[in-house]
């Protein structure tokens, strides 16, 4: 049995949560509900819980902020919050586990089963770790991002990254060390994560990091030119954007 608790501030989504959890999710236990990040630091204090379910945006602070007034995090997080642009990127950057209100049953199954699966690994642990110093950095380019690979996650500067390839439903990582990593999600999901930190789309199968292009080369089509000395063919129709960026 998994001992859970939640920290929401509005009323019926507690109440929600909490029927969902008694009917769907039998291996939960739901200890306490709690509406603030006051009450939900007095809760998390009583009751030492395996699980917290935890809201974003409350009266008296973000669940960051209780996040950061915790001496250590013995517990597992699953997030539940509206759609918050900031929020919302910043919890997928650190491949941590997130619910969007309103709540979906088969959602909420699979993550609680993915908590059921992983319980007693240290992994989540370094990941809240790594999402709080991320929100406290004041270089976005010395944020790490989370790549979950088959054998672990690596976190791994923005800086370090020169290139993203996708491979079918997978995405390669190229980096300034000379690592390849191979990661089971789309370049999609990756360009939407990296666009605020300069990487640019250069072609259906491309994401670049802009500070690493060392030049534009017009011959075979055009293609650039990276620090690592690797090309990256650039598809027409994105060729302006590409060289909009170059030059600003």
């Amino acid at each position: 049995m998994i001992n859970a608790v939640i920290v929401e501030d509005e009323q019926h989504n507690r109440e929600y949560l909490g029927k969902l959890l008694e009917r769907y999710c039998p291996d939960i236990q739901l200890l306490a509900a709690a509406r603030d990040v006051g009450s939900g630091l007095k809760a998390i204090e009583a009751h030492q819980p395996d699980l917290l379910f935890l809201d974003v945006e409350m009266p008296d602070g973000t669940g960051f902020d209780l996040l950061q007034q915790l001496p250590a995090e013995d517990f597992s997080i699953i997030f539940v919050t509206a759609y918050d642009h900031y929020a919302l990127d910043a919890i997928r950057f650190c491949a941590i586990d997130y619910l969007l209100k309103p709540l979906k049953v088969e959602h909420l199954k699979a993550a609680v089963q993915k908590v059921i699966r992983q319980k007693g690994q240290q992994q989540e642990n370094r990941l809240l770790r790594q999402l709080l110093n991320n929100i406290s950095q004041q270089d976005p380019r010395e944020k790490r991002i989370a790549l979950p690979t088959q054998e672990e996650i690596i976190l791994v500067k923005v800086s370090e990254i020169i290139r993203c390839q996708g491979e079918n439903n997978y995405t390669g990582f190229y980096l300034r060390d000379g690592r390849h990593i191979l990661v089971s999600r789309t370049l999609r999901e990756f360009e939407d994560l990296l666009g605020e930190y300069s990487f640019l789309r250069c072609h259906q199968s491309h994401l670049v990091n802009m500070a690493e292009v060392r030049s534009f080369v017009k011959s075979d089509g055009g293609y650039l030119l990276m620090n690592d000395d690797s090309r990256v063919n650039v598809s027409r129709h994105r060729k302006d954007k590409v060289l909009a960026a170059l030059i600003k």
